[in-house]
């Protein structure tokens, strides 16, 4: 067998253009206002001198430019078609998005367009043999118009035929026209059937055939054809049914392939068979005809069937190993300014794609994350959930984002959701939900920071009413009925005792000395923000967390308080490869976006003092990771959510569990999940065990840290729990020293 590019043919084959300088090409120049006066100087063409005058003129024109005896009129004709735009450029080819993990290991491919750009040389010769067999036979030595087809074409065209008669220029010119289309408009004119469309599709072909070789116009036209399912470019397609390269494919592959393009969903080979080995064939007879294969050889290639290796389709973070985290990064990009100051931009460089993302993923961290959410919650205990996030304090990197329910997009499959349940809205997530006991680390906050103490006490009965609060404009609002949960004791509690009883009355008192509106701005301060991205709500219940915020969020702040203050905003990218958007600037370093002193210094390393207190004797007893650890329960009223956030020096988490269906009207009581049954979900039973387990894996290869001492400001850092006032416990009293 003789591989067409062989002999004669064989300077078709020499890649002689830089592919990644056309990917990073120039501006696409056919505005939609330059396509309709293209249009309308073709039509005016038309009225003068009618289709077949037209062709006669053009053909002359085009194969005897130096005879003058075709007349004025035919001089005019010529000239107004010459005059038509001839600069379609090709305009840069989208292509795979890279993401990595912190380490640089792939972890997905997505891409508007599954493509990867490959240069002639990097593709079997009997590729372009079968094309130019089925296409375009002599494509190597005309100027890009076939004149009978033109003729042919104008005539039938103009007739409401639709036929074809295109060079493969011709197609690539097409195909260039449906690419460069920005709106539907375009897009709509790109794919009319009119005469004038084809003169203009005509005088884009002389262009391209001028600037371009013919290589360069075979490798364009070849990275840029759509062969079906989902697979743009040769390269693609050629693992997409064969699993191979394109520089492997035979002369039965390459027929099959290249037959594909006329009719990429007739002729799939995945979901019509016959019909696709029948234009295979057709492909093979005419390599047959033009010489690129014996008949011999011909026939035998149609003896055998498809032999497909299909490999799946990619792209998408659908493929991806960890597709939450994937889904987080891309919508990350397209909200962040990085890949370009509007949203137009961000959008075009993402559907461009051809860059690697470094991202920020830990994959101890995820592992640890995803196994723990699923041994306790598993997907098939849907519709309840388990979502957690974990971010590095002092840099805001995400390292992690496991939830129990799988990504997918069918909605009849419960086990499966494409919502982020552990991020925002904005980056793909829910709406939130409310966080519970866990914003009690923001009113011990705000009350170390009004220069109160550990020794702060109040009488903290089962239940009370807290009247004179008052909102950040000053107006007074109305009493609240609080009680406490069982999970906290009445008595008399200063900070410690009651951080670790987490009892509700005495943060209700303590969030009142304090001031609601001070409580809230602390929250603010550490990075709480709600997830649907509304202004936080100042309610009197705001200490017991009746805001709805995600994983991300709640994990975020907590790191605010282990980087004894600094807030960071939460970022997934580490490093863009290239960029995009400017190729001379280099890559593009993603650097942190961080406050010092966001929360004082002293009161941060207080809080963080505060809280390891829980899990000594109080609601996070028995959640220890054998390292210092600081943390704290969250459980809503009646058990909607609950929630567990804690920290180390150098790794912050937090866990949300609920109701997909709304955890008001499905609270967590008399529930089983997995192979447990809970009368009350509590944040210590179900999300503070997912918390240490992730921590306890996430944080083993990290070197152990301790807090700092506490501060002296804030005074007995072991203050026991004071005794009762002489007017005794549970007296409502409100005030205390």
């Amino acid at each position: 067998m003789r591989p067409a590019g062989e002999g004669g043919r064989g300077s078709a084959f020499r890649l002689t253009r830089n592919r990644q300088a056309r990917r990073r090409g120039g501006d696409v120049t056919e505005s939609s206002g330059d396509g309709a006066r293209e249009e309308t100087r073709a039509a005016a063409l038309l009225r003068l001198t009618g289709v077949a005058a037209l062709a006669g003129v053009l053909c002359a024109s085009l194969v005897l430019p130096w005879v003058g005896a075709a007349g004025l009129v035919g001089r005019d004709v010529a000239s107004a078609f010459m005059a038509l735009p001839a600069d379609l450029e090709p305009p840069p080819l989208s292509e795979r998005i890279l993401l990595t993990d912190a380490d640089g290991r792939p972890i997905a491919e997505v891409a508007e367009r599954e493509r990867d750009l490959v240069g002639l040389d990097e593709i079997s010769p009997w590729v372009p043999a079968a094309l130019m067999a089925i296409e375009d036979e002599r494509f190597y030595e005309h100027n890009g118009l076939d004149l009978r087809g033109v003729l042919r074409a104008l005539v039938r065209t103009a007739q409401g035929d639709l036929q074809g008669g295109s060079t493969i220029t011709q197609q690539y010119v097409k195909n260039l026209l449906i690419e460069n289309a920005d709106t539907e408009e375009e897009l709509a004119r790109a794919n009319e059937r009119t005469v004038g469309r084809k003169l203009v599709e005509l005088r884009h072909t002389m262009g391209i055939e001028e600037r371009m070789t013919k290589d360069e116009i075979m490798e364009g036209y070849l990275n840029l054809s759509y062969f079906g399912s989902g697979a743009h470019g040769i390269e693609i397609a050629a693992r997409r049914y064969f699993s191979v390269p394109a520089a492997d494919l035979g002369p039965a592959q390459a027929a099959l392939l290249v037959g594909l393009v006329r009719g990429p969903s007739y002729y799939d080979p995945l979901a019509n068979p016959d019909a696709a080995i029948e234009r295979r064939n057709t492909v093979l007879d005419r390599m047959a005809d033009t010489g690129d294969l014996t008949a011999e050889e011909a026939e035998e290639y149609k003896g055998t069937g498809l032999d497909l290796e299909p490999t799946e389709r990619g792209g998408s973070c659908y493929s991806s190993d960890y597709p939450f985290f994937c889904d987080y990064v891309m919508r990350w990009l397209e909200n962040s300014d990085i890949l370009g100051e509007t949203e137009e931009q961000r959008n075009r460089t993402l559907e461009q794609g051809g860059f690697t993302v470094r991202t920020t993923l830990d994959r101890d961290a995820q592992t640890a994350a995803q196994e723990a959410v699923d041994r306790h919650v598993p997907p098939d205990a849907a519709p309840k959930f388990a979502a957690e996030a974990v971010v590095e304090p002092g840099n805001g990197k995400v390292r992690a984002l496991a939830q129990n329910l799988r990504y997918g997009f069918d909605e009849e499959d419960s086990d499966t959701t494409s919502i982020n349940l552990a991020v925002d809205h904005e980056d793909g997530g829910s709406h939130g939900y409310q966080a519970g006991s866990t914003f009690k680390a923001f009113t011990l906050a705000a009350a170390l920071d009004a220069g109160l103490g550990y020794g702060t006490s109040f009488s903290a009965p089962k239940t009370m009413t807290v009247d004179g609060l008052r909102n950040c404009d000053g107006g007074r609002m109305s009493g609240w009925d609080v009680r406490n949960a069982g999970e906290s004791s009445a008595g008399r509690h200063n900070m410690i005792s009651g951080t670790k009883g987490s009892v509700n009355t005495y943060f209700a008192q303590l969030q009142k000395r304090v001031g609601l509106c001070e409580t809230s701005r602390m929250a603010e301060s550490a990075g709480i923000a709600r997830a649907d991205g509304e202004p936080l709500g100042v309610w009197s219940s705001f200490t017991l967390g009746d805001q709805e915020v995600s994983p991300l969020t709640v994990a975020n702040a907590y790191a605010t308080f282990a980087a004894h203050g600094t807030r960071c905003e939460p970022r997934p990218v580490e490093v863009v490869s290239e960029n995009p958007v400017d190729p001379d600037a280099g890559r593009i370093v993603v650097g942190n976006t961080c406050e010092e002193d966001a929360v004082d210094r002293k009161v941060a390393d207080g809080v963080s003092h505060l809280l390891q207190q829980t899990f000594k004797g109080g609601t996070a007893n028995g959640l220890d990771i054998g390292r210092p650890a600081a943390g704290k329960t969250g459980t809503t009223d009646s058990a909607a959510y609950a929630w567990f956030a804690g920290y180390t020096p150098n790794l912050a988490a937090a866990v949300a569990v609920g109701d997909l269906r709304g955890g008001e009207q499905n609270p967590l009581q008399g529930v089983r999940i997995g192979d447990r049954y809970y009368g009350i979900v509590y944040g210590g039973t179900l999300p503070g065990p997912i918390w240490q387990e992730t921590m306890r894996e996430a944080t083993a290869g990290l070197p152990e840290k301790s807090f700092p001492k506490s501060p002296s400001d804030f005074g007995d850092p072991d203050a026991d729990r004071p005794e009762p006032r002489a007017d005794g416990d549970g007296d409502g009293g409100t005030e205390g020293t």
